[in-house]
């Protein structure tokens, strides 16, 4: 797979992660995390990975109950101005208009193909979901995944011109390669959905499919000329966001993270489920605090508010990554 990438950024930056995974060692006895700023945000990192691996230690964690959980949007690649999801799927409205002459007067679609995504979304979830039932729906697995890889391909971010999965966070990359490293097991855990993560997360992150815990539509299992298949159905089967992340830990997963990495108030829970049990934890929420070289957002903002989650930060004592202080580079080249 990784070869028929190489063109796009999908596949330059997963041949860019295998040299650095192959550099792990080295990076582990000099500085784990180079494109970390020196300070306590990145000392706390290298702390509790210490303890949790010393095995005299009284806070030593056998590893196979090193699990680390880290939301996607927003905490592993960008997710302004929309989610990269969404871009997916407004992109396949378009693509698919000349043979839907109804969109033309039918919302949400109609708003789609005149430009105005704002209004195209007042709509709410339902409308979220009549363009992921038009998107989605009645593709195979195999079919959507094809979709995903092709508009990776040649997608570019509307404000930085690069290919989507070159927005990825450099000292993100560094922490997932370090923690595996050290015996821990890394998932995603993200209300984007599962299957359009899975395309690229070995790619790009090291992750393999199976350590992906998203949302999903619900499939149905048939076999169509001769070939045993599953087909996206038109209806939201589980959504990984909020409340919903310990669930899809529990249920896909089966064991309590020790470590979980987010951005936003959706990732809340996920940080309550793996912090606020005794033990040996460590949780963190990054700041977009950047806008010269990222975005600012937090408290206010409609995509990727955190409000509730860095007042809990405060009350837990969390560890609080300001991406403009604590991170010398924000993207991978």
């Amino acid at each position: 797979m990784l070869s028929s990438l190489m063109h796009s950024g999908l596949g330059r930056l997963g041949a860019a992660l295998c040299l650095v995974a192959i550099a792990a060692p080295t990076l582990a006895q000099d500085d784990p995390l180079p494109s970390w700023t020196a300070g306590t945000t990145k000392q706390s990192i290298v702390s509790f990975v210490q303890s949790v691996t010393e095995e005299s230690g009284d806070r030593f964690v056998p590893s196979a109950d090193r699990l680390a959980v880290f939301d996607h949007d927003g905490t592993l690649w960008i997710e302004q101005p929309i989610y990269v999801q969404l871009a997916f799927a407004l992109d396949r409205v378009r693509a698919l208009a000349p043979q839907h002459p109804e969109w033309q007067t039918t919302e949400p679609f109609a708003s789609i193909l005149q430009g105005d995504v704002a209004a195209a979304l007042s709509g709410g979830e339902q409308a979220v979901a009549q363009i992921v039932a038009a998107t989605h729906a009645g593709l195979t697995s195999e079919q959507f995944s094809g979709s995903v890889r092709d508009w990776l391909k040649t997608a570019r971010h509307p404000e930085k011109g690069r290919p989507y999965t070159e927005l990825v966070y450099q000292p993100m990359l560094e922490l997932l390669v370090y923690l595996r490293a050290n015996g821990f097991k890394t998932y995603i855990v993200s209300g984007g959905g599962t299957d359009f993560m899975r395309v690229f997360s070995e790619e790009v992150y090291g992750i393999p499919p199976e350590q992906v815990v998203g949302s999903s539509i619900k499939g149905k299992f048939a076999i169509i000329h001769g070939k045993p298949v599953v087909v996206k159905q038109a209806e939201i089967e589980f959504i990984d966001d909020g409340p919903g992340k310990p669930v899809g830990i529990l249920s896909r997963i089966g064991r309590t993270p020790i470590a979980a990495f987010g951005n936003s108030d959706g990732d809340l829970q996920m940080l309550e489920f793996t912090c606020l049990p005794p033990g040996p934890d460590f949780c963190a929420v990054l700041r977009h605090t950047d806008a010269k070289r990222e975005w600012t957002y937090d408290r206010d903002s409609r995509i990727g508010r955190l409000d509730k989650g860095l007042d809990a930060a405060a009350t837990y004592g969390w560890t609080v990554i300001d991406m403009a202080e604590d991170w010398k580079t924000v993207f991978a080249d």
